[in-house]
């Protein structure tokens, strides 16, 4: 029988699963679990390397839930590498939300996922504000959720990258981006799912006579007879006000001042400590809750891949996804995909934003040719007004009075 781990894409890209999605047989579920979930659409975005091959589920609805999840033929990845692959493409110059993916075991009901729901890994990068830019790998051990303790930085900016994670059966791990390793190291460092392999000995106490001190003070140093000071004295300089009434005020007293003459406390000369032991290290026992498991990577019965999240501003594009136990096919899958369409893909943004920039431009030579016109119009209007006025001939009968025949009258 064929191993399931073998097949080349136990999910293949998300475009050839979304050409399923609009039929019943899709592998494709919508959780039921809330009435409101966010709807998705098929797009390649605004910016792409391949209108057809860059075609992946995007998130379509401001501040809203995500359910969605793909069923696939069930695995165990014991004894073999487990490789989780898929891009992620922020082109909404994401705010705040999540850009991972879950895998659940097979008996997951997909018409219920919901945030509650037991996964087995969760895996992307999870991006809110300025202090959360970073790549969650959370393992489900014996029920319990645990956060790697790195902090892995994801990429933060418009275009579509590539996350790759790779969980060995020797308990080890890489998490790649863009197809280069950027975290690794093994479950029992990176995680708190097993419990010390060793606890301070709750019998052991320091001795009573241990000498931690590695200085003491000089027993032959004595204080300066001299050294006592008042930190503040009277100033001498002040003198009691013309006006004061001591009925009325009270006893006059100076103002106080620092004294120079004050060397704060006195302390006598550290020196050797000739019975210095040296920091007491607390004894350590083997835990005896700690019990080694091997099996820590292993996971019974994979078969769904969900995408469980909330985005605040929505525009989010995952495709490609692949599921594997060969590392280097993997590899290979990501420069067949990822790696053709990433160069055209960012010349095609870069050629938007020089469109963009040059209409911004135009547009403001323009808003400031028609500023200045209207500059120049104001100006030349204001200009013949003033003409006009200085070109009316004077009236020599100005100011004269006339009566009601006409007649000026100073002649009457």
């Amino acid at each position: 029988m064929k191993d399931p781990l073998r097949q080349r894409a136990v999910i293949m890209t998300v475009y050839l699963l979304l050409q399923k999605y609009l039929t019943k047989n899709s592998r494709w579920v919508e959780s039921k679990h809330k009435s409101d979930y966010g709807q998705w659409k098929l797009s390649a975005g605004n910016f792409y390397g391949d209108a057809e091959a860059d075609k992946g589920i995007q998130t379509s609805q401001d501040a809203h839930f995500y359910a969605l999840s793909a069923l696939f033929e069930p695995f165990s990845n014991e004894g073999k590498p487990l490789v989780i692959q898929f891009t992620v493409k922020h082109e909404q110059k994401i705010d705040c939300g999540g850009g991972y993916v879950k895998l659940f075991p097979d008996d997951l009901d997909q018409s219920d996922m919901h945030g509650d729901s037991q996964y087995y890994i969760m895996f992307g990068p999870d991006i809110c504000g300025y202090s959360t830019k970073k790549v969650h790998v959370i393992i489900n051990y014996k029920g319990q959720n645990h956060l790697i303790k790195k902090d892995i930085k994801c990429k933060d900016d418009e275009l579509t990258h590539l996350y790759t994670l790779i969980v060995n059966p020797d308990q080890t791990y890489e998490v790649k981006i863009d197809n280069e390793k950027v975290e690794s190291g093994s479950f029992g460092d990176d995680w708190d799912m097993l419990p010390l392999k060793k606890i301070k000995d709750p019998e052991a106490k320091k001795p009573s006579d241990w000498d931690d001190r590695a200085e003491i003070d000089d027993p032959s140093d004595t204080k300066p007879e001299d050294w006592d000071k008042p930190e503040t004295i009277p100033d001498p300089d002040a003198k009691k006000p013309d006006d004061w009434d001591e009925d009325m005020d009270g006893e006059w007293e100076p103002p106080m001042i620092a004294n120079s003459e004050y060397k704060g406390e006195w302390k006598p000369k550290q020196i050797d400590n000739p019975d210095y032991k040296g920091t007491w290290v607390h004894p350590e026992i083997d835990n005896p809750e700690y019990t080694h498991d091997a099996t820590m990577y292993k996971f019974n019965n994979i078969g769904v891949l969900g995408l469980d999240l909330w985005q605040v501003k929505s525009g989010t594009i995952f495709d490609n996804f692949l599921i594997t136990d060969d590392v280097k096919e993997a590899e290979e899958f990501g420069k067949e995909t990822w790696g053709k369409t990433k160069g055209p893909e960012k010349k095609m943004k870069n050629e938007q934003e020089d469109m963009e920039r040059k209409l911004r431009e135009e547009e403001e030579k323009e808003k400031n040719k028609e500023d200045t016109e209207g500059d120049d119009e104001d100006d030349k209007e204001d200009g013949e007004e003033e003409e006009g006025e200085d070109d009316e001939e004077p009236d020599d009968d100005a100011g004269i009075e006339e009566d009601n025949n006409g007649k000026p009258k100073d002649e009457l």
